[in-house]
């Protein structure tokens, strides 16, 4: 292997707090804290509390695979890319879930777009950035 570039470094640690901002909503939403109930009405937080358990396992996944993902990245291990496309996957299946099978955009309105599109255009990046550092011989 090679030494990163510090870039490498940086955004390998930007994507770590990233994905720990994620892990920090999947345990404010599965131990409902009195911060996380005050964002949500009660419809809203009726949806949630009702969620099945095959989308509240892909919303664990998706941010635990993305945490996971980013220490085998610190850890310079191509291990990360397949980890960060089983994180991407559990990402796929919230969003299935979220607008097609409850139609959240009804619900919490058309902005609501704007996280999942930027968390999937972030897991896509990772996939690729994971992937050009082993092309790069930064990680093996």
């Amino acid at each position: 292997m090679t030494k990163p570039s510090t870039s490498f470094w940086v955004i390998s640690v930007i994507a770590l707090l990233w994905n720990a901002m994620g892990v920090n909503a999947y345990l404010q939403q599965a131990f409902m804290t009195d911060s996380f109930k005050a964002m949500y009405n009660e419809e809203q937080l009726k949806m949630i509390t009702e969620a099945p358990s095959w989308a509240t396992a892909a919303f664990a996944i998706a941010v635990f695979g993305g945490v996971l993902g980013c220490i085998l990245l610190l850890m310079r291990k191509q291990l990360a890319k397949t980890v960060f496309i089983i994180s991407l996957i559990g990402i796929l299946v919230q969003m299935y879930y979220n607008f097609f099978v409850i139609d959240s955009i009804a619900v919490y309105g058309p902005s609501a777009m704007a996280m999942p599109i930027m968390v999937i255009l972030f897991a896509l990046f990772l996939i690729w950035y994971s992937k050009y550092c082993i092309q790069k011989n930064w990680i093996g």
